[in-house]
């Protein structure tokens, strides 16, 4: 079957079975999209809708870039959201526009992990969420990454460029999130829904490139699983939960904030380069 013809598919499977999960979480409207087994099921439709799309077109499994590979693509993609997300949590703090830590988050970290000093709370805290609560992440990341890096940015590279590749992989991830964001609870309630809305969308764009270049540079699935799961729990799990807020905090950090869109930008020009 054309890649085309296999990308139709695909993406006819991906929103039908978005669709099902989505129903209950916009029904709930608050919680559910920060967990619950309904954005788990949401998370691993792009990833079963690749998988039956395989099935149904190759009668197999492969081709999804199961194997292992080179250890060093690992590295870079559990760095790579370090070296976009970092400055931006860095200017946050270094100009006041948000506290680090924030006092309130520490004293009960240092409660949970029977710290009294703040610099080994922290430590205990990295360790912590770099180690046992990526179990979770790297699930949920594996359902998505599946479906968007396994099997449609490779498809998309046999029909058009790198470019254009990775500037239609983001565009469909920046919409498959829509629902969540204007008919659920995810986004920053803090600031104006367009302004959350154009922030999320430049920044989910802007990553496809690295997401993309990775892929197809070392034909595995793996980096790019491990590149969602890191850069989740980085933003989310991390910085977001150290950073004490102030009223322009949201505006600027988070996933839809302007200071991730900015050097995700600079992410995209400098793979687009590579």
């Amino acid at each position: 079957m054309l890649s085309f013809s296999r990308v139709a598919l695909f993406l006819f499977l991906t929103f039908f079975l978005s669709f099902l999960s989505y129903i209950p979480i916009i029904r709930s409207r608050t919680g559910s999209t920060r967990g619950g087994i309904f954005i788990i099921t949401l998370m691993w439709s792009p990833g079963l809708a690749a998988l039956i799309t395989q099935l149904i077109t190759r009668g197999s499994l492969r081709d999804l870039g199961w194997t292992l590979g080179s250890i060093h693509w690992l590295g870079i993609a559990f760095l790579l959201p370090l070296v976009y997300a970092l400055p931006v949590y860095a200017f946050t703090w270094l100009t006041g526009l948000g506290k680090f830590p924030d006092p309130s988050r520490l004293a009960k970290l240092a409660e949970k992990y029977s710290s009294t000093r703040p610099v080994i709370t922290i430590m205990i805290f990295l360790l912590v969420s770099l180690t046992v609560d990526m179990a979770g992440p790297l699930i949920s990341a594996l359902g998505e990454e599946i479906g968007w890096r396994g099997f449609l940015v490779p498809e998309l590279i046999k029909m058009t460029s790198f470019t254009q590749t990775a500037l239609i992989s983001g565009i469909i991830w920046a919409i498959w999130h829509m629902p969540a964001i204007f008919l659920a609870d995810y986004r920053n309630q803090n600031i104006p829904v367009v302004y959350s809305v154009a922030c999320f969308t430049v920044m989910i764009i802007a990553i496809s490139f690295p997401f993309a270049w990775l892929t197809l540079k070392s034909s595995i699935l793996w980096p790019a699983v491990l590149l969602h799961a890191c850069h989740n729990q980085f933003i989310q799990g991390i910085f977001d939960k150290l950073t004490g807020k102030t009223k322009l905090t949201p505006y600027i950090t988070g996933e839809f904030g302007g200071g991730l869109a900015l050097t995700g930008l600079i992410a995209a020009y400098v793979f687009l380069r590579m």
